[in-house]
């Protein structure tokens, strides 16, 4: 039984919506699938692969046995959102499979999908309160994936949880950054429904740090959790950046799901028609790909200043590791052309963006083959024409003048990650104590928090 590699809804009908582009697998294709895996003696995908340490080859023997409701309590043993990693987490268990090593690693997130959509159908997914409250009270900033996380731990826990969110709804980048066709956001308002109902308040629109003091909040709690994520893009500060057309990702994402979750009533940024450029390599760049082409635009380019990654596992990043690899999304396979070792020189236009000068670079790499630095190859310069351009070249961590951190008195590293008061009861989860990194991640981190 070989790995299926047809989880997508066809192209043509998938760009023409917003709704999620994979397709749910039947029971019987996941049963088959799970039957692949060899419960290894030592799991290396529960052990090492997994930020949450899910108890895949338990799950995945469920799921081949037909039995849905083991497999089911199983899987929530360590995981409190299912619902979102199945649907768009990179599966660092699969990369991590032993079946990897001389096949293709048996398919995981598939499969938690099917299990926690099938435990909704059959009512199998209640609200846990507390057996017991423990007369503490906590206050989580930021709504995000490591804020809920922390809020649904410390419930289970017996603390009195109060939720503050800056925006209209809970779900941080879940529902502001990640597109509907990945996520679709009714998920997260049925999630947040059972959250209530396990006796989590949330009060959203509500900006700690302006519009309600930090240090406040610490005084009138026991604890505080900080999730506020990193708030801050990275830029590409070169000529012709005031220029109209060029944008960071975000504006484009954030505003589109908005839109579609009726927060607006028309995206702030349309590419009918036009020539859309994407800087930046990564996921974020992927889903500004998606969001292009649903708009219809007339082409869509995205570039990377990094080389271009080989097509199988390289030799620097040997298994169990999450492998250095080409990765294609399904947005790229969607109609979009693709470029690596470009460099961004300067954008064109006069009062709105025309083009963007790139010039071709050379990288320089470490004996393990990682790349180190890189120098401009002479006489390589060229213009992509654009009409609108999209930055989506990640996050650079949390502003020291942050006024949470003003107000809490927290400290930083030197790459502005925030430091835990663990003596003030005060913690730091997920990217904003990390940097920014995974979902999956996040939501291990947010159920780290010690506190009893």
């Amino acid at each position: 039984m070989q790995r299926i590699h047809d989880i997508y809804r066809p192209t043509e009908e998938r760009t023409r919506d917003w709704r999620e582009v994979e397709r749910m697998l039947s029971d019987e294709e996941l049963k088959e699938q799970t039957a692949r895996c060899m419960n290894c003696g030592q799991p290396f995908c529960h052990a090492y692969g997994c930020p949450l340490g899910n108890f895949v080859p338990d799950q995945n023997r469920a799921v081949a046995q037909g039995d849905w409701r083991r497999a089911y309590a199983l899987l929530t043993m360590n995981s409190d959102f299912p619902e979102f990693t199945s649907r768009i987490c990179p599966a660092l268990c699969e990369a991590s499979c032993v079946h990897g090593l001389d096949e293709e690693a048996v398919m995981v997130r598939q499969s938690e999908k099917r299990i926690i959509e099938t435990a909704f159908e059959n009512g199998w997914v209640v609200p846990q309160p507390p057996e017991k409250e423990n007369g503490k009270s906590v206050a989580v900033i930021g709504a995000g994936p490591a804020g809920l996380s922390a809020a649904v731990t410390l419930r289970r826990r017996g603390w009195v949880v109060t939720v503050y969110e800056r925006r209209a709804n809970i779900g941080g980048l879940l529902r502001y950054g990640i597109p509907c066709f990945k996520l679709d956001k009714s998920l997260i308002d049925r999630r947040r429904t059972l959250l209530e109902e396990e006796g989590i308040r949330f009060v959203t629109g509500i900006e700690v740090g302006k519009d309600l003091s930090a240090d406040w909040l610490a005084k009138q709690n026991d604890a505080v959790i900080v999730a506020i994520g990193t708030p801050a893009a990275r830029d590409l500060k070169i000529p012709g950046r005031e220029l109209a057309g060029v944008h960071l990702a975000l504006e484009l994402l954030e505003g589109q799901n908005r839109f579609l979750t009726g927060e607006i009533d028309m995206p702030p940024i349309n590419a009918k028609g036009k020539d859309v450029l994407v800087i930046g390599g990564g996921d974020t760049g992927s889903d500004c790909v998606g969001t292009a082409i649903r708009h219809g635009a007339k082409s869509v380019t995205q570039i990377e200043i990094m080389p271009k990654p080989p097509d199988e596992r390289d030799a620097s990043t040997p298994w169990p590791l999450w492998p250095y690899m080409l990765r294609t999304s399904s947005s790229h396979k969607e109609g979009c052309e693709r470029r690596w070792n470009l460099n961004s020189l300067r954008f064109i236009g006069d009062n709105a963006v025309s083009g963007v000068e790139v010039e071709t670079v050379e990288w320089e790499f470490s004996p393990e083959g990682r790349p180190l630095k890189f120098h401009a190859v002479p006489n390589t310069k060229e213009i992509i024409k654009a009409d609108l351009v999209f930055l989506a070249m990640g996050f650079t961590g949390v502003p020291t003048d942050h006024p949470v951190v003003a107000q809490l008195g927290l400290a930083q590293t030197p790459r502005t990650a925030l430091i835990s008061d663990a003596p003030r009861n005060i913690y730091c989860v997920g990217d904003c104590a990390s940097g920014a990194s995974l979902v999956v991640r996040a939501l291990a981190s947010g159920k780290s928090i010690p506190l009893e």
